[in-house]
């Protein structure tokens, strides 16, 4: 797992666990997941996420090792999330303005975007009229 590109270590593990059609997966935390599992959580593409701590590796450390549990959402035994691609990545970076903010499958899927605001859906950053960073599309 690099260490480069957390947001992209997440979505493959979470692509991962629905291909083998998980109940859950476990990803490392980071306040950013936090915040783009709690847009997956509004949108109804998971069901529930968890923070979860466990003792650091070096026997006697003080510091915790926290991990996030996403409980995955199946509709008719299908997974409520199709795909997840990674649009903008460290080696290169992807901005839209308010006015071309993009749209996923025609508003069927949403657009986590990175603005000056916090981490917002397309939608929501349509509405106040703002852009910024492109980070995924889920669908």
């Amino acid at each position: 797992m690099s260490r480069c590109d957390l947001i992209a270590d997440t979505l493959t593990i979470l692509r991962n666990a629905i291909m083998a059609k998980k109940k859950t997966a476990e990803v490392p935390y980071s306040k950013i997941n936090e915040t783009i599992f709690q847009i997956l959580k509004q949108e109804k593409y998971i069901d529930d996420f968890k923070l979860m701590e466990y003792p650091a590796y070096k026997k006697g450390s003080q510091y915790q090792h926290k991990r996030i549990k996403v409980y995955l959402r199946y509709v008719n035994n299908r997974p409520a999330i199709s795909n997840l691609k990674r649009i903008s990545k460290p080696g290169l970076r992807v901005y839209a303005k308010k006015d071309k903010l993009p749209r996923v499958l025609r508003d069927y899927g949403i657009a986590i975007i990175s603005t000056s605001q916090g981490i917002i859906t397309n939608k929501e950053a349509r509405e106040k009229g703002i852009g910024g960073e492109v980070l995924c599309y889920i669908w």
